[in-house]
């Protein structure tokens, strides 16, 4: 079981040719919805890696909560503990350009109501793996965080979006998951030593004895462990549309953990994954299952 605990958001997506400078109209070649959140994709990417799981999150009690919900709901994600509250669904604004580049800004509605006590009422269980991200409250991060330890289920951090005020309980996370603007962010902040990217991975492993994944998008990803740095590539492809690839990697990662996949492996399975959802455009739509990347691997 992955207990995915994070954002439900509904997005609102633009196509454009290219992305405005600031202060600049651009002209749009289309416009979509489709439901998003990092909790959510994280969710459904678990999910359509073949991992039983259930989302842990909050939604309105408005009509687009149910259009957030939808491929959750479709794709057998548990949504037993998503409660629904007085404020607005989460939405996400998002321009695309052709390039498959994007821009996003978030109004965090309902997803701002998520609560320690939320997730102390779930329970969490010992080998129990629990994925979070950046979209929910801070200190209710941090709270699941310490009970994870505690009890001893094992956890996945994406850092995404960078909060600087995280900086303080990575530490907790037994997976930091970090793009790579992201991870440079928090050696600043957490003034890791070192040259370059590797060294400093390596610091934070050396410092913390958790496991950092930095993802570098066409270039693949990087992993420093107690044991061991990692280096893994991805396809090459041309990409339609960026978005949801990172939630459709973290997602992959956490389903390849849970089945006791060595962490290469599970790294070059989300690798794929993340590669794979950037051919289609939307999060979630473009999440792909198990069968397709156990063909391109």
């Amino acid at each position: 079981m992955i207990t995915i605990i994070g954002s439900i958001n509904l997005d609102l997506i633009a196509r454009v040719e290219r992305l405005p400078a600031p202060g600049e109209t651009v002209p749009g070649s289309g416009f979509s919805t489709a439901p998003g959140g990092k909790g959510a994709n994280q969710a459904l990417a678990a999910r359509r890696a073949g991992a039983a799981v259930r989302m842990i999150g909050a939604v309105g009690a408005d009509a687009f909560a149910d259009q957030a919900l939808a491929l959750l709901d479709e794709g057998g994600v548990d949504l037993s503990r998503v409660k629904k509250t007085s404020a607005p669904t989460g939405i996400a604004m998002i321009l695309v350009g052709e390039d498959g580049e994007n821009v996003i800004a978030v109004v965090p509605g309902a997803n701002a109501e998520i609560s320690a006590e939320d997730i102390e009422a779930a329970g969490l269980e010992r080998g129990e793996f629990v994925l979070l991200q950046h979209e929910i409250p801070l200190p209710a991060i941090e709270s699941v965080l310490r009970k994870a330890r505690s009890v001893g289920a094992i956890s996945l951090l994406n850092t995404a979006p960078f909060r600087p005020e995280a900086a303080s309980f990575l530490e907790l996370a037994d997976y930091i998951i970090a793009n790579e603007a992201e991870f440079d962010l928090y050696a600043g902040a957490l003034a890791l030593q070192g040259e370059n990217r590797e060294q400093k991975m390596r610091a934070f492993t050396a410092r913390t004895g958790r496991t950092i994944v930095v993802t570098l998008g066409r270039d693949g990803v990087m992993a420093a462990g107690p044991d061991a740095f990692l280096r893994v590539p991805t396809l090459p492809i041309t990409p339609v549309d960026t978005v949801g690839a990172g939630d459709t990697f973290c997602g992959y990662l956490g389903t390849g953990l849970s089945e006791g996949l060595p962490l290469e492996a599970a790294l070059r399975h989300a690798a794929v994954a993340g590669a794979l959802a950037c051919l289609k455009p939307g999060a979630q739509p473009s999440i792909p299952v198990r069968a397709d990347v156990d063909h391109r691997l």
